[in-house]
């Protein structure tokens, strides 16, 4: 009587035919990693990404005699494509919205300023991008999957050697990939490693933002030294708003055709030659942190060791605070710690956060009100127009969505899907109840103090946003006009602020010497060519993948 064995006998397969099979589960599992690796890289590194990627795809040429090996192969095959695949289609997403790789400047700050809770928003604003490369991604996990089932079996059958050719075509690419992970430069391209390189340095920057307190009191004793003077006598309040994300073609006030800033523009009619709206106003950045870091360092490099503009005003004599609608920990520490008071209305993490910018107007109002000391800087940071819009103004507040008037006709004309317009729609609602938030922070500041009391006022935005204006889709948009297109309005009681020279195209980055101007602070290191408000003034086109010939308009 025969006993059973343990796994039926396999049927041995002729030679020509295992082989066949093996190289097609090669070929189909080499071509999905290449298509993958193309798509989020360019140059030599697809080739040299494709060494990388190609040892265990020749392990698929092996062959093996056990089933549960054969299962491990599978298992590690599919999860290594995925882990090549995953790299790939990130590096096409933000290479495709963003024109950045994922170790940009821009990417490692944003990565390092972002919240798990704002990151699981950011993917519901854009969950249709994240649907696609994931579909594109199962769809490549799939197909390794299925084809490196078919990898090399050991036979028993008697069967010929491999090809020769065969053999030195797979000899030639394990030396290949032999050379690419000991070469260092190849061998960090690797997704293991690299994202694992890029995980420390997101939290470096973390680390370092977190540790600014020596920084700070560096630049305080910069200040101190440079010995800046007040040249202006008696009382001084000067406000600084600094929104965020707002596009200047959207605002009425700058000619837009539907009406979401008629407050500013009641401002505009009673305040006469008191008020300036700059006509062509530009942010140098598309994203906040480094918009902000050029805005109170003057614009100016690293290198040049600048002072902080909240350092200058302190050391000065004036009495600074920070009232802000954002938990923002690389903008609290890197310049809101300056300020001798600093509230921080919105705790809630994220910068998605559901805190409408109409929370801080007490806190303002508080601060004006103040009557220890005679000169007050007071800086103002809202939340603007950040994504998601819809959070961005009270419930039931949006008087757009409805109508179908120029703007939606328009749209449609420039062939804007609808998801994109109805994120217009939001956008225009958003600077509707910013109009009430900013024109609101005018009317405080022009009723502060005493008549004869000096006051100022200057707004203007960290950077722009797309909203169908160039392209059909909605976001932050670094290699467009509308990511830098940003609305800036100065105020102030005395002195008339001449229409003629406001003409000229304005820099955020430059925003500094500006405001020093406002404060009447004089220092040893002043630019007038830099400053708005100076005869001197001097423009210079910032290096911004814009046309020279849109700074004018």
């Amino acid at each position: 009587m025969n006993t059973p064995s343990a796994e039926a006998p396999r049927t041995p397969q002729p030679a020509h035919t295992a082989r066949s099979s093996a190289l097609l589960a090669c070929a189909v599992v080499g071509a999905t990693l290449a298509v993958l690796i193309t798509l989020g890289h360019d140059g030599r590194r697809i080739a040299q990404l494709a060494l990388l990627a190609s040892p265990l795809v020749l392990w698929l040429a092996w062959p093996l005699r056990s089933a549960r090996m054969r299962r491990l192969r599978t298992l590690l095959v599919t999860l290594w494509t995925l882990g090549f695949g995953l790299d790939a289609v990130v590096r096409a997403y933000l290479l495709d919205t963003y024109q950045a790789a994922p170790d940009s400047a821009l990417v490692l700050g944003a990565a390092a300023n972002t919240h798990a809770r704002e990151s699981a928003e950011y993917l519901w604003m854009h969950w249709r991008s994240a649907f696609v490369w994931s579909a594109a991604l199962v769809t490549a996990g799939v197909i390794a999957a299925l084809f490196a089932r078919r990898g090399a079996i050991a036979s028993d059958a008697p069967g010929r050697r491999p090809p020769r050719w065969a053999v030195a075509l797979v000899s030639l690419l394990l030396l290949g990939a032999c050379l690419a992970y000991a070469s260092k430069p190849w061998r960090r391209l690797h997704p293991v490693l690299f994202w694992t390189h890029w995980s420390q340095s997101v939290q470096q920057q973390r680390a370092t933002w977190a540790d600014q307190q020596k920084v700070r009191d560096r630049l305080a004793a910069q200040a101190r030294a440079i010995a800046p003077v007040v040249t202006r006598a008696g009382p001084s309040t000067v406000v600084l708003v600094v929104t965020d994300s707002i596009n200047r073609d959207n605002m009425a006030l700058y000619g837009y055709g539907r009406p979401t800033t008629p407050r500013l523009l009641a401002h505009q009619a009673q305040a006469g030659a008191q008020m300036a709206v700059l006509k062509n106003a530009w942010s140098v950045d598309a994203s906040t942190v480094p918009a902000l870091r050029n805005m109170f360092h003057f614009g100016l490099p690293d290198s040049q060791e600048p002072p902080h503009v909240l350092a200058l005003a302190r050391a000065a004599g004036y009495k600074v605070w920070w009232i802000s609608n954002h938990d923002d920990i690389a903008i609290e520490q890197q310049h809101a710690r300056h300020a001798d008071v600093v509230d921080m209305v919105n705790r809630t993490p994220g910068r998605a956060s559901a805190s409408l910018d109409g929370e801080i107007l007490d806190c303002v109002q508080e601060a004006l009100a103040d009557t220890g000391t005679e000169r007050k800087l007071i800086v103002v940071h809202l939340m603007g127009a950040h994504p998601h819009y819809s959070l961005r103004f009270p419930e039931n507040a949006n008087p757009f969505d409805d109508d179908v008037d120029a703007v939606e006709t328009g749209l449609v004309k420039s062939g804007r899907s609808a998801w994109v317009r109805h994120f217009r729609q939001q956008y225009d609602a958003a600077l509707l109840y910013h109009d009430f938030v900013v024109s609101e922070l005018l009317q405080q500041t022009r009723s502060a103090g005493k008549p004869q009391d000096y006051r100022a006022w200057m707004y203007l935005s960290d950077h722009g946003q797309e909203v169908g204006h160039g392209s059909d889709r909605a976001g932050h948009s670094p290699s467009t006009a509308s990511g830098y297109r940003i609305p800036t309005v100065l105020w102030r009681n005395q002195q008339p602020l001449s229409a003629e020279a406001l003409q000229q195209p304005f820099r955020a980055d430059w925003t500094g010497w500006a405001l020093m101007d406002l404060l009447h602070i004089q220092w040893n290191g002043q630019m007038p060519e830099r400053n708005v408000l100076s005869e001197g003034y001097r423009w210079q086109a910032p290096a911004i993948p814009v046309a020279a010939d849109a700074f004018w308009r």
